[in-house]
């Protein structure tokens, strides 16, 4: 691959002779989802995408094994019934935000997969064979992103793929 300087600007933009490199190569995104106001504006992002690039959108929402302390003779138990009840829940509501975000507009595909977070995600983009990852962060810094965070931060150096980390959007003070 050639790198060549675009005339008069800063941008620099990849050649390789033996395969075009547009953004037509983008056809798989993957957006998790958390139900959150920040993956639904990742969403937004995406379905723009989806609709430039003529791409299928994957949406992965990832339950995390919810484990209750029993006693201490037992150690820890996973009760599969309460996970059950949320990968049936989440399924139901990633259809409810297809149909109201997306409709017909994209061809979609929804998972639901049960794991830590960051490995689902990796996982999903490997097996489906994602060419992008849009996801968004939550914006913690410091005490926050040690108690909430870091999903965003593993999927990105871990990932298969390129990552569009969407901001959380800032309102101005006025």
């Amino acid at each position: 691959m050639k790198l060549r300087g675009k005339k008069g600007g800063n941008s620099i933009i990849p050649q390789n002779n033996t395969a075009d490199r547009s953004g037509s190569d983008i056809k798989r995104i993957l957006v998790p989802i958390d139900f959150s106001e920040h993956s639904k504006n990742a969403l937004q992002y995406a379905i723009s995408f989806a609709g430039k690039f003529n791409s299928e959108l994957i949406l992965v929402y990832v339950v995390e094994p919810t484990i209750y302390p029993a006693d201490f003779s037992f150690g820890q138990v996973a009760v599969p019934s309460i996970e059950n009840e949320l990968r049936e829940r989440g399924k139901v509501e990633l259809d409810n935000l297809v149909n109201a975000l997306i409709g017909e507009s994209s061809t979609v595909k929804t998972i639901v997969r049960t794991g830590k977070p960051y490995l689902e995600i990796i996982k999903t983009a490997t097996e489906e064979d994602i060419d992008i990852i849009i996801i968004a962060t939550h914006g913690h810094s410091g005490v926050e992103h040690l108690l909430f965070g870091g999903t965003t931060e593993k999927v990105v150096r871990k990932a298969p793929c390129p990552v569009l980390i969407v901001r959380p959007v800032e309102r101005s003070k006025e």
